[in-house]
């Protein structure tokens, strides 16, 4: 799951104890935490507001003829306007005087400003254009799934943003060139990626003769569709095409000279070590992603624990199948089975669809023996769209909007059918579907008496951790089928448990791109294209793929814990309930939170 904006990020700083209250709250206290709610809630807006496409994806359609500013100012104005309103929270509240709900959420803000300014002086390290994608990328995508025409207004709203993409462009490639001057200079594998997604973004009309192209297509349906005399919706087409081959072609144009411009400057592919300051800047990344003060080295350790352990778990499920031979050849079994395959066709890819949707029904129909509160937001399964495959990653979620218009999505990539593996259908439908991605976050978005930086923010360590966990619930609740598809989900966990050991290799050993290859495919049946594409994509995003497992073996943990204290009184719906019902935290914070639940319990 990706929360891209730096907005919507939030501390990795452990948080003080807080105890439960001994009386009931106070008038005087009720006032308090309202007035905090309202102002938190105010402060969100007011930093939402610098940020056009965050207000789309949440739903809203203020700013609706805009994109956001990509240059540094911009940067640091947000952060400006958060130390601004730390301030006067700071002034205005006094923990003490606040429930201990609200205590939470002051301490949460508090810790966020202060983590963001921790990072924000290695906010010139992180490349703008990778194989995890672009804005070259990322503008189609909001403008088809989020930006909704209902009116003519909406639709004037599109075009002004199809015009608007040509500034955009144009200030990611003077970032991008600064950067280069600094010698800071994206790995090599990621040019001719990201070359190519953006060129396929201009292919049909109007830029050449053959059919609409996706952005045209997408117009003239939602145009279509409007209650709007014939010449409205004949101007509106015709000014979306000159928007189309003017300013929008320019602005791609300019990007795309960038990436040609600074490939030659690059000399190979290396982690953030290479970088200036790039040691302090992974341990920040660390921090950020683990919300923890776990060390490069010790999460290189960890990873290789649960290398080890995952693999023995493998061992067992190969012995029940009865296959005769290694576990690396039954790595090289489960790539290569035609049986274990689909159709490298449209056909092939509908099928798989079908069954991620199956996946998901099954664990719908079993959810309510494992959790009291369900997601009121419906959750849809689709593939990545044909113009961005080459540097949309595996899987992932997108969420449902503010206002439930829109529902949770879970996309997959269908780029090659060769390399995609039916043992992995249900695991990765239960991790970034139900009960995963969608459970946490569709539910966080819908909680109440929470602030809204609570409600749509995030912590990777909490969100993917509960994702990686879904996973291993997921048999509990009866969705893996057979061996194979148990199989298929600890291929899922070797992956998570690998990526300890390569994020950390990569820029903390100074490990090769090969040699993360070579370990990858050494220890698990994942495909060679998403080996490639995996790889690659920690060397872009430094840090991130650590938070998974770190954040599963947290939750894990605190399962245990619950279930050897409360021993009968254990119920699962409730513990569950626990991690879920105040929304994303950092680990000790969740910690905390469930110790309140078993102590609450008589525990």
């Amino acid at each position: 799951m990706r929360l891209a904006l730096a907005l919507l990020l939030t501390s990795a700083v452990p948080l003080v104890p807080v105890a439960a209250p001994a009386l009931a709250q106070t008038e005087a206290g009720d006032a308090q935490d309202a007035a905090l709610l309202a102002f938190l809630d105010a402060a969100f807006d007011e930093r939402v507001g610098q940020f056009p496409e965050l207000q789309t994806r949440l739903g809203f359609k203020t700013d609706y003829d805009r994109l956001g500013d990509y240059t540094d100012a911009a940067a640091v104005r947000d952060q400006e306007l958060a130390e601004r309103q730390l301030q006067e929270m700071r002034a205005r509240f006094r923990p003490e005087q606040l429930s201990e709900r609200a205590r939470v959420s002051y301490r949460l803000f508090e810790d966020d400003v202060e983590r963001r300014r921790a990072s924000f002086a290695f906010r010139k390290l992180r490349f703008p254009v990778t194989t995890n994608g672009s804005p070259a990328g990322a503008i189609p995508v909001l403008l088809i799934n989020n930006h909704r025409i209902d009116t003519l207004a909406d639709a004037e709203a599109y075009i002004a943003r199809l015009r608007d993409t040509d500034r955009v462009m144009r200030e990611v490639a003077a970032t991008m060139r600064e950067q280069a001057a600094a010698g800071v200079v994206p790995n090599r594998v990621n040019f001719e990626p990201a070359r190519a997604d953006a060129k396929k973004v201009l292919v049909g009309a109007p830029f050449d003769g053959g059919a609409d192209s996706t952005l045209l297509a997408d117009f003239r349906k939602k145009v279509d569709a409007l209650d709007a005399p014939a010449a409205d919706k004949a101007r509106l087409i015709a000014a979306a095409n000159a928007a189309l081959t003017g300013p929008f072609r320019s602005g791609y144009d300019a990007l795309i000279a960038a990436i040609d411009e600074i490939e030659s400057q690059s000399k190979g592919n290396f982690g953030v070590w290479s970088l200036p300051d790039g040691e302090a800047y992974y341990a920040d990344r660390l921090k950020v992603s683990t919300t923890t003060d776990l060390t490069a080295d010790q999460i290189h350790d960890l990873g290789l624990q649960q290398v080890a352990a995952i693999r023995e778990e493998m061992e067992a499920v190969k012995r029940e199948v009865g296959f005769d031979g290694t576990l690396e050849a039954f790595f090289d079994h489960i790539r290569t089975d035609p049986a274990l395959k689909y159709p490298n066709t449209e056909e092939g890819r509908e099928a798989y669809l079908a069954d991620a949707r199956a996946v998901v029904a099954a664990a719908m129909a079993a959810a309510p023996r494992f959790f009291s509160i369900l997601p009121k937001a419906a959750l849809e399964v689709r593939a990545v769209e044909k113009w961005r495959e080459a540097t949309a990653s595996t899987a992932f979620y997108n969420a449902p909007s503010a206002d439930g218009s829109r529902p949770g999505i879970y996309y997959v990539n269908l780029v090659d059918m060769n390399q995609t593996q039916k043992v992995q259908v249900a695991g990765i439908a239960v991790h970034e579907g139900a009960p995963g991605h969608h459970f946490q976050i569709a539910r966080q978005q819908e909680l109440t008496g929470i602030p809204k930086f609570r409600r749509f923010g995030g912590y990777g360590a909490y969100s993917e951790g509960w994702g990686l966990y879904s996973e291993r619930l997921g048999e509990e609740m009866g969705v893996y089928r057979d061996p194979y598809d148990r199989f298929g989900m600890l291929s899922l966990q070797v992956w998570r448990a690998i990526r300890l050991v390569l994020d950390t290799g990569i820029h903390s050993r100074r490990w090769t791109r090969e040699q993360a290859v070579e370990y990858f495919k050494a220890n698990s049946s994942v495909s060679d294209t998403d080996i490639a594409r995996e790889v690659d994509r920690y060397f872009n995003w430094p840090g991130q793929a650590t938070s998974y497992m770190v954040g599963q073996l947290k939750i894990s943990e605190l399962r245990a814990r619950a279930e050897q204290t409360l021993g009968p009184r254990f119920d699962i719906r409730e513990f569950h309930e626990a991690v879920l019902g105040e929304g994303a935290l950092p680990l000790s914070v969740l910690e905390e939170q469930v110790d309140r639940y078993i102590a609450a319990k008589g525990g």
